[in-house]
């Protein structure tokens, strides 16, 4: 089991990495279960996948195991499944001192920690994720959202979990496509600062996709580790720092607005996609050579991710996907910020990028290919 420790001012936490953690979750989170119950909110899928080991680590060690279900997928970070959620929290009696259990991806994580972020003024809760992308991504780190009509995310609060039990073992049961958009955002930790974990995905990531033991314990081990490193020095994206984790998000979710941020095109795959779109940006801007940028676009195509825009079926203009920027949260004072490269593994925020000319750029992307 690899130990990474999330290091803030006197509230640090561990993120835990390894196999048999749900099944062990009674010794694992024993300093967060001061109650005879303990209220877990669950993807349904996840549920019934690990729900019984989870059900009975609880109660071997007395403890009753109680269920919320939330429905998979974006739909259900919304205002109405937060009140439903929340009530269900007060009916239980969630008091401050207690910590609530969030079993499943991102969106249980996201809305779970937001409910644990303003219930009560704030209560604890330990993640519990059970995809790639929200091993490596979401559960770390604190970012709490739900989604509205504007935009992804963009109601939310920074909340930190107090542990995070990332157990590999729940990765086999995932669908594929699922797997490989999680593999995008352990790409994205080589691509904006590790050209040399870059250069061992490059060559061995297909064994991270294939679940061999040893790789995808060091992949999320140094995913995790690196995010934590940028969430220590830039909690709550004041510095700069921490916007480097963003690397294919602007992008990415501009993609995820004209498909509906639907099935269409998963997260991953966006981000997946709009790291392509950055390098070749930042390539255009003459910041990074073009073989990186073709090495990037290699690397997500060679994942099975999507590495071009004809690949979505979009009906749009580069100006059409430009205004879903718009509605970015990152939008400070009229502009936005944008990730791009120097180079393979050295990211930066470029304060200067004219939206003209990103949707120029787009519309060269959306006629190519």
């Amino acid at each position: 089991m690899a130990v990474i420790p999330v290091e803030l001012a006197g509230r640090g936490y561990e993120v835990r990495v390894g196999n048999r953690l749900l099944a062990d979750l009674a010794a694992q989170a024993r300093p967060f279960l001061r109650k005879r119950h303990a209220c877990i909110v669950a993807d349904a899928n996840a549920r019934r996948h690990w729900g019984e080991a989870v059900g009975n680590s609880l109660s071997a060690a007395g403890i009753e195991p109680r269920w919320y279900d939330v429905a998979p997928g974006e739909t259900s970070k919304s205002w109405d499944s937060l009140a439903r959620l929340t009530d269900w929290l007060l009916d239980q009696g969630v008091e401050r001192g207690d910590h609530v259990f969030a079993l499943g991806g991102g969106v249980v994580g996201d809305l779970t920690g937001f409910a644990c972020a303003i219930l009560k003024r704030g209560c604890g809760f330990v993640q519990l994720p059970t995809t790639l992308l929200a091993q490596v991504d979401s559960s770390v780190g604190g970012k709490t959202a739900i989604n509205t009509a504007a935009g992804k995310n963009l109601i939310g609060a920074f909340h930190q979990p107090s542990l995070v039990l990332a157990d590999l073992g729940t990765l086999g049961t995932l669908p594929e496509r699922e797997l490989r958009a999680g593999y995008a955002e352990v790409l994205k930790y080589g691509v904006l600062g590790d050209r040399g974990f870059f250069d061992w995905l490059e060559q061995d990531g297909r064994t991270v996709v294939a679940l061999d033991p040893a790789a995808t314990e060091r992949a999320v081990a140094a995913s995790v580790a690196a995010k934590a490193r940028i969430v220590a020095e830039d909690e709550r994206e004041t510095s700069g720092a921490r916007a480097l984790l963003n690397l294919g998000h602007t992008f990415g979710h501009a993609l995820e607005a004209e498909t509906g941020f639907s099935d269409r095109l998963l997260h991953g795959e966006g981000v997946a996609l709009g790291m392509v779109l950055a390098a070749r940006y930042s390539a255009r801007r003459g910041e990074i050579s073009l073989a990186d940028a073709q090495r990037v676009t290699a690397a997500v195509d060679a994942a099975g991710l999507p590495a071009e825009i004809s690949a979505l079926g979009l009906e749009c203009d580069g100006r059409r996907l430009a205004d879903h920027m718009l509605h970015d949260k990152k939008m400070d004072a009229g502009t936005l910020p944008f990730i791009l490269l120097r180079a393979i593994g050295e990211a930066y925020l470029a304060r200067d990028v004219e939206m003209t000319d990103i949707a120029a750029f787009l519309d060269e992307q959306l006629q190519a290919h």
